[in-house]
């Protein structure tokens, strides 16, 4: 097992999620090498690591897109087998995912709720959706999280990319049994307004102990958002830092093997 990850494990009594020692291989690639992380309840915690470092495989373990080959996924103190997205769900993992899979041809209260519908009436195979309740729902969503959408009917295809972002995580962070919120590389490819805004989001979300990974190669957003900072380097997880107790330097050295 990861040293780094036996200390951190035994100092963190309060965990929500515990991985210990993931192992994913494509042939001769080792993408995962006995990657082990703690996060506890409520924190918010930063991967990051150079391209090829095993953060995207580190993510698709842990939410069933690539189950790992041999490891153990702990949630609350229970071992969890995880091997499809939908096993991830159940559990309450939700991942937002850069591509966001937003449908562009439907209002933004529809992808809240999208594929998990409140119905009004039910005939069989046949149903009529309850949109009144659902963009009601949709408002108080949002207005929770201080998302400013003024109009919930609005197609999504018509939003701006950091409002996308939060429509995205308002529809992860809806559910009653969210528990971790996965997010891959919230603010990338947004302008400096959006990004503003998205890292806004962001601290709101930690301040409500929403407990959250974000991967991130941006280590100012990182340190605007982030509780801890866990470094990943050749398939591990080589060490974590406290933000607080760190500086972006040092992230920088330990990313590319400095120290």
């Amino acid at each position: 097992m990861n040293a780094y990850a036996v200390e951190e494990t035994a100092t963190h009594t309060k965990a929500l999620l515990e991985v210990r020692d993931l192992v994913k291989r494509f042939g001769g690639v080792h993408a995962l090498e006995d990657a082990s992380l703690t996060i506890k309840e409520g924190e918010s915690v930063a991967l990051v690591g150079d391209n090829g470092a095993g953060k995207s495989t580190f993510v698709k373990a842990i939410s069933g897109v690539q189950p790992a080959d041999s490891g153990e996924i702990i949630l609350r103190g229970e071992s969890v087998n995880i091997r499809s997205p939908q096993d991830a769900g159940r559990l309450g993992i939700e991942v937002v995912y850069q591509d966001l899979a937003l449908a562009d041809t439907i209002d933004v209260a529809g992808n809240v709720f999208l594929g998990e519908e409140h119905k009004r009436t039910n005939w069989g195979l046949f149903s009529i959706p309850d949109n009144q309740r659902m963009t009601q729902e949709t408002e108080e969503t949002l207005g929770r999280l201080r998302i400013n959408i003024p109009d919930p009917k609005r197609f999504a295809g018509t939003l701006s990319g950091g409002q996308r972002q939060a429509v995205a995580i308002g529809r992860a962070i809806r559910k009653e049994n969210t528990q971790l919120l996965v997010l891959d590389e919230p603010t990338a490819a947004l302008g400096v307004e959006e990004v503003r805004k998205v890292l806004e989001l962001l601290r709101n979300l930690r301040e409500h102990k929403q407990t959250m990974l974000i991967i991130s190669h941006d280590l100012e957003h990182v340190f605007q958002v982030a509780d801890r900072v866990a470094v990943m380097r050749s398939g591990q997880v080589i060490a974590t830092r406290e933000t607080a107790n760190t500086s972006k330097t040092d992230i920088v050295r330990l990313i590319v093997g400095d120290l």
